[in-house]
C-alpha cells in the first residue's frame, strides 16, 4: 500500500476511510501510522479538505470539527480560530457557525454530514430543535426546583424523568387543591353556625335524645375549644381577617 492509514494517538482513524473500506473489500491488511505532529486539528482539516466533490456543508462541518478537536484556549482564542479557518478555506462564518451548532447539539450527525449522507441544513435544523428542547428542559427544571426542590433533585439524580416529575408535581397540586376544598367546606359548615349560636339559648336547649350522631360530651367541647385555638393561631400566621 502506497499511503498508510493515519491514526491519532488514541487510535482513531484520521485519514484513509476510503482506503480502509477498499482493504476490507479486498481482504487486504492495511498499514497504519500514528500522527505525531502538534496540530492534530489542522492536519485533519487539510487532509479532509483535499477530498474532491465535497459540498460547502461538508467542508464547513470538517472545518468546525477540526477546530473543535484542536481547541485548547479560552473562548476568544476559539473565535479567532473559527475566523482563521473561514479565511483559510473560504467557508463562510455562518456555515461554520451552523456546523458548530451541530457539533454541540447533534453530535451523532457530524459524521453523516461529513460523509455526505445528510446535508448540513438538515442536520442544523435537528440541532436547533435539540437546542430548543434542552433550553426548555433547563427552564422547566429551574421552575421545578423553585416549586418542589425534592422532585428536582430526583430528576438530577436520574430517579425521575422531567416529564414524570412534572406529572407527579401536578398530581400533588391537584390533591392539595382537593384537600383544601374539603377543609374549607367543613369549616364553612361548622364555624359560622357555632359563632351565630354565641349569646343565644342554643346551648341550653341541646338534647342528646335528638342527636343525629354521637351525642356531644364535655370532652367533645374541650377538643372543639382546642381546635378553635389552633384555628385562631393559623389565621394569625396567615394574616387572614
Amino acid at each position: 500500500m502506497i499511503h498508510p492509514l493515519v491514526l491519532d494517538p488514541q487510535g482513531r482513524l484520521l485519514d484513509g476511510r476510503g482506503r480502509l473500506k477498499a482493504c476490507e473489500i479486498a481482504s487486504v491488511e492495511p498499514a497504519f501510522l500514528t500522527y505525531e505532529g502538534s496540530d492534530l486539528g489542522g492536519y485533519v482539516l487539510s487532509v479532509n479538505l483535499r477530498r474532491r466533490n465535497i459540498t460547502k456543508g461538508q467542508a464547513a462541518m470538517i472545518a468546525a470539527k477540526a477546530r473543535s478537536d484542536s481547541e485548547q484556549g479560552p473562548r476568544s482564542d476559539s473565535e479567532h480560530t473559527t475566523r482563521s479557518v473561514s479565511e483559510q478555506t473560504g467557508i463562510s462564518l455562518g456555515r461554520i457557525s451552523q456546523s458548530n451548532t451541530v457539533l454541540q447539539h447533534a453530535a451523532d450527525l457530524v459524521e453523516a454530514v461529513i460523509g455526505g449522507a445528510m446535508g448540513l441544513d438538515e442536520a442544523y435544523a435537528i440541532a436547533r430543535e435539540n437546542k430548543a428542547k434542552a433550553n426548555s428542559a433547563e427552564v422547566q427544571l429551574a421552575r421545578l426546583r423553585e416549586e418542589d426542590p425534592a422532585l428536582a433533585d430526583r430528576v438530577v439524580e436520574g430517579d425521575l424523568t422531567l416529564a414524570g416529575a412534572w406529572a407527579e408535581r401536578t398530581e400533588r397540586v391537584e390533591e392539595d387543591k382537593r384537600q383544601r376544598r374539603v377543609a374549607t367546606r367543613l369549616l364553612d359548615e361548622v364555624v359560622p353556625p357555632l359563632a351565630q349560636a354565641r349569646g343565644t339559648r342554643t346551648f341550653s336547649r341541646y338534647d342528646p335524645a335528638f342527636a343525629s350522631g354521637t351525642p356531644i360530651t364535655r370532652e367533645t367541647i374541650t377538643h372543639a375549644l382546642t381546635a378553635l385555638a389552633e384555628m385562631e393561631q393559623v389565621w394569625q400566621e396567615r394574616e387572614l381577617p
